[in-house]
């Protein structure tokens, strides 16, 4: 029988249809073209013991139905809800809960990357009520409104085919109205008005409301990022760089982390090496406050690891930890793109290799400073 959803965290396997195939800590190709790039990338975070917030993946193998039929394959639905059972077992929250409810990320990754892909989609699970339970006292009101505004944007985006144009300028016009660089500076009113705004905008131009059930979102979100590999941009990229049509794209669930929940959490890429001169040292950016998507977008000045170091200097403590012990598994230069929650470092991505260091550099807004902070020691040359 075939499975089409696989725990993050679960042990490699033997053959093509288990995960993890390959040396430990580094999934093989098999593994690669079942769950996606960044599937096997986090099953190998975990394998090595670095801290991967809890998820699945839905497999390659559901695409290639959903590609041949137009609809997830039978029993799919069956599955996602028993991985998202022991996802609330793991957290002790429940989706759709009003009180401290589960909240999801979903993004696709095939084999390969293959830009035109849908966009991560954060936040899975939030609507009218569970923002109220995010919420829960007045200091974490504009972090829950913050987090539903980024899904409405997104999800809207992504699922229900908006302009996004349409969304910025609802921000934009909010920023301006207050003098405001960026949406960082907003409060939770404004934030609160610009959520209801996306609302109506998702409204006038779909026909329906955006919708309050948060495993309807999560059948969405899947289902977008499967018919995002035949989309124009993706086949398009795919015939341009020559990458084949198969296997297709996974889709990877996990549990949310919050970059974005106080002045203890943030988000950042850091690197073994300065890309720029070779030298072995903590290198890349950290926005407090901020998500991944924050640091990628380059609208803020991100920090250096000093700043950072000096900030959350137990965080910084475990993610030199983090990059030392990948280094030293690749024996190669290492990255790693990480979010901090109330103090503690969650590993979201790893990047190994020169190409993939330079290119996870280029997603810093700053630079950091040449020898600004204690890095890892180099774990050996490339090979």
């Amino acid at each position: 029988m075939v499975r089409y959803v696989y725990d993050i965290a679960e042990e490699p396997g033997e053959g093509r249809d288990e995960p993890g195939a390959g040396a430990p800590g580094r999934p093989g190709a098999d593994a690669a073209g079942l769950l996606g790039a960044k599937g096997a990338d986090l099953a190998g975070l975990a394998r090595l013991g670095l801290p991967v917030p809890a998820g699945f993946t839905v497999t390659t193998e559901a695409y290639r139905v959903f590609r041949a039929t137009g609809a997830p394959p039978p029993g799919l639905e069956t599955e996602l809800a028993e991985h998202l059972a022991r996802l609330e077992r793991v957290s002790g929250r429940r989706l759709g809960r009003v009180d401290d409810p589960l909240l999801l990320s979903v993004r696709p990754g095939a084999r390969v990357a293959v830009p035109g892909l849908m966009p991560t989609v954060l936040d899975v699970g939030l609507n009218d009520h569970a923002v109220l339970g995010l919420a829960g006292t007045p200091a974490r009101e504009r972090f829950a409104w913050d987090s539903y505004r980024r899904l409405v944007r997104a999800f809207g985006t992504a699922v229900m085919g908006v302009d996004p144009a349409l969304f910025d300028g609802v921000l934009h016009r909010v920023e301006d109205q207050h003098h405001v660089a960026d949406e960082s500076r907003l409060d939770a009113c404004d934030l609160i008005r610009i959520v209801e705004t996306y609302k109506d905008v998702v409204r006038e131009r779909t026909g329906e409301d955006f919708p309050q059930d948060p495993f309807e979102q999560l059948r969405r979100a899947v289902r977008a990022a499967f018919a995002s590999w035949d989309g124009e941009p993706a086949r398009l990229h795919r015939r341009r760089a020559g990458v084949p049509d198969e296997p297709g794209t996974a889709v990877t669930v996990q549990t949310m982390v919050f970059g974005n929940r106080d002045a203890e959490s943030g988000s950042g890429v850091a690197l073994t090496h300065d890309p720029a001169t070779g030298r072995p040292g903590v290198c890349g950016g950290y926005l407090p406050g901020a998500q991944g998507e924050d640091v990628a977008s380059g609208t803020r000045e991100a920090l250096p690891p000093a700043e950072f170091a000096r900030l959350a200097p137990a965080a910084y403590g475990a993610l030199c930890g983090h990059l030392r012990r990948l280094e030293e598994h690749h024996r190669d230069v290492c990255g790693l793109d990480f979010t901090v929650e109330r103090g503690r470092l969650w590993t979201l991505r790893s990047h190994v290799g020169e190409p993939a260091v330079r290119a996870a550099a280029g997603t810093v807004a700053r630079p950091a400073a040449e020898g600004a902070a204690p890095g890892p020691a180099a774990g050996g040359g490339q090979g």
